[in-house]
């Protein structure tokens, strides 16, 4: 189990919020407290949490947060608090602002089209600048053109494909890198913008049969850089998300150092989603669990909230 007890079910949310005033008075703050209170709490609780913390005592919570935490915890827990298209709108700012071209590609590319639409309008009314001009501004060359052509268009999100367009555009794909001299990448572009994730899946197994090896191992041969990891963040997410997501935290680990800014977008983000398929993807794939990793990479509070997100190893 993880290291934090979960708080009894049967406690009202106005009973945490009187909990956390607690917490948050006198000299220091209760942080173990108040990790065990928010990271224990869904969406719809959290939300209920702050408009009644605010009813009772005039206050912003997240104000309030924001001073009592420090460093990585109050990032992971200010996170936290939001919605989940806030959390992309905000996660997507700070990578842009930040020069994190990969963490903007991450937040943007694994995304299905109705959760862009409405990360795009909370990302332009939080910031007063619309996403694609934040992305002309940050981003260039074939990556940029990727990335915008991902926003603006509505893909089907459905699970039917027709298998003979999917059948062509493998042939398309392998035209347009692979046979020829140079990459034809607005190819590229277009179909990985354009097709819905079952599509993208249903072109990457048959390319697979027609021409002996996978899409990605094509695109890694064919492309580099951000505009290579964009496109394999749109196949890699059409094939298999937990699988992805593994490998991204695994990389934000590994080595000198822990790149806490994507272990905190990843977990957050992904926790009411499909943390239980990662964490057993990254189990099969690199045979110690998700939660043990994250255990040997952090440290204090921010470790246990970390920790209480993630819940059981398995």
């Amino acid at each position: 189990m993880s290291s934090l007890s979960v708080p009894p079910m049967q406690v009202s949310p106005r009973d945490d919020v009187i909990h956390l005033y607690k917490a948050f008075k006198g000299f220091g703050c209760d942080t173990s407290a108040v990790i065990k209170i928010l990271a224990h709490r869904d969406a719809s609780q959290r939300t209920f949490i702050q408009h009644e913390y605010k009813a009772l005592y005039s206050e912003d919570i997240l104000d309030r947060l924001k001073k009592e935490l420090t460093g990585k915890l109050e990032d992971a827990v200010l996170l936290w608090m939001k919605d989940p298209a806030t959390r992309d709108a905000v996660a997507l700012r700070q990578a842009l602002l930040g020069t994190d071209l990969r963490g903007a590609t991450e937040v943007i590319c694994s995304r299905t089209p109705s959760q862009i639409q409405t990360f795009k309008q909370i990302y332009h009314s939080r910031f007063g600048s619309y996403l694609e001009h934040d992305l002309e501004n940050y981003t260039s060359g074939d990556h940029k053109k990727l990335l915008l052509a991902y926003v603006r268009i509505q893909r089907y999100e459905g699970f039917e494909v027709d298998r003979m367009i999917a059948e062509n555009d493998a042939k398309t794909l392998y035209r347009a890198g692979e046979k020829k001299l140079g990459t034809d990448e607005d190819t590229f572009i277009k179909i990985f913008s354009e097709r819905s994730r079952a599509h993208l899946a249903v072109v990457d197994s048959t390319y697979n049969s027609m021409y002996g090896h996978s899409l990605e191992k094509a695109i890694k041969k064919e492309t580099s850089g951000l505009f290579a990891y964009a496109l394999l963040t749109i196949v890699r997410c059409a094939g298999n998300p937990g699988i992805y997501f593994a490998k991204v935290l695994r990389k934000a680990m590994k080595g000198l150092g822990t790149d806490d800014t994507t272990l905190i977008r990843v977990i957050v983000t992904r926790v009411e989603i499909d943390m239980q398929y990662i964490k057993a993807e990254y189990q099969k794939k690199y045979k110690k669990s998700l939660v043990d990793a994250v255990h040997s990479e952090t440290s204090g509070n921010y470790r246990d909230f970390l920790l209480a997100l993630l819940g059981p190893k398995h």
